[in-house]
């Protein structure tokens, strides 16, 4: 497994961490606990020690899981935890951005508490709040690394812009965006500047919600509160085009490399330049299999642009992960 450092603060952390958004059920068609659990076992088991999960995450169930896996396995200090915070949900589960530092001072202790732990590795802002100035979040962040509570700063989901706002009030250590094959308008801005800035980017949705994993197919469904279903990636016509793209890239993966598209999308993440570690999400430890695969070999510069024509030619209306966002302001 190879490793990557978060520079001066002695973190030292694999490059492929755990995503456990679908542990927590939420927006995911729900999740098997002792399944669940079963999950971050085997990604240690893989080498992984990066597990990155925000109460948000099923109303922190995704934390609590992560909280019980690690207390039953024990040797707490030898994982780097990765949270969130900034957001609160109502009484139907919905999300709102809420980065107020009386909010900030809330949660804490609440993922404290699920994670059975008195210390978070990397703590992160899940996403910018337009009604609470930047630099009023970032400096209770830094009030709880002086104290202890946490490690590492970071946020996820922000502009350049908005990291440089941020760190006129706390030093920044990593950030984490979406970023895959099929969604990269990251590499124009916040990639650079993680560069620049010696900022450590954690990129999610390695296989663009299962698109790249090469199990979809047009009949392919979606049920209940499952995030797919409102993706416009998997509405017509976009979606046949994607799923083109996909087929292309998995016959150059094997004709080049031996591998499959999905070892190839991570792959590629891993190779581009300024990524520090890449989220593996699953919910189920043989979705894990394919990880060894995925290390060992590089996409060399030709294959990088075949990638690019690939994708040029196959869809033609290409679209970013911005439906994602959850609704912005303090809710009252």
């Amino acid at each position: 497994m190879e490793q990557i450092g978060i520079g001066g603060l002695g973190i030292e952390m694999s490059r492929i961490g755990l995503g456990t958004w679908a542990i927590g059920g939420w927006m995911w068609g729900g999740a098997d606990e002792a399944q669940a659990v079963a999950t971050v076992h085997a990604a240690l088991s893989h080498g992984i020690t990066l597990i990155d999960t925000a109460p948000a995450y099923g109303q922190g169930a995704s934390e609590e899981v992560v909280g019980r896996a690690l207390a039953e396995r024990g040797r707490r200090d030898d994982v780097v935890i990765a949270t969130k915070v900034g957001l609160e949900w109502d009484d139907a589960g919905e999300p709102h951005r809420n980065a107020s530092p009386e909010r900030v001072r809330e949660e804490i202790e609440d993922s404290l508490r699920r994670l059975q732990t008195d210390y978070i590795d990397i703590y992160q802002v899940h996403w910018p709040d337009p009604d609470v100035p930047l630099e009023d979040t970032a400096a209770e962040l830094e009030k709880l690394r002086d104290e202890g509570k946490i490690r590492a700063i970071g946020v996820s989901n922000f502009s350049r812009e908005q990291m440089d706002a941020f760190q006129s009030a706390a030093p920044l250590q990593t950030v984490q965006p979406p970023y895959n094959l099929f969604e990269r308008g990251v590499e124009d801005d916040v990639l650079p500047y993680c560069a620049e800035h010696d900022v450590v980017a954690i990129t999610y949705g390695a296989l663009c919600r299962g698109l790249l994993s090469g199990r979809m197919r047009m009949d392919t469904s979606f049920e209940g509160d499952d995030l797919r279903t409102d993706d416009p990636k998997f509405q017509a016509p976009r979606y046949a085009q994607y799923l083109d793209a996909v087929d292309a890239l998995d016959l150059l993966a094997q004709q080049r490399f031996g591998r499959r598209v999905l070892h190839l999308a991570v792959r590629w993440l891993l190779d581009r330049p300024g990524v520090g570690a890449v989220l593996w999400g699953a919910r189920r430890p043989e979705q894990l299999d394919p990880l060894p695969d995925v290390m060992g070999w590089t996409v060399d510069a030709d294959a990088m642009n075949e990638i690019d024509r690939i994708l040029a030619d196959a869809v033609e209306d290409p679209v970013g992960p911005e439906f994602m966002a959850p609704p912005g302001g303090v809710t009252t």
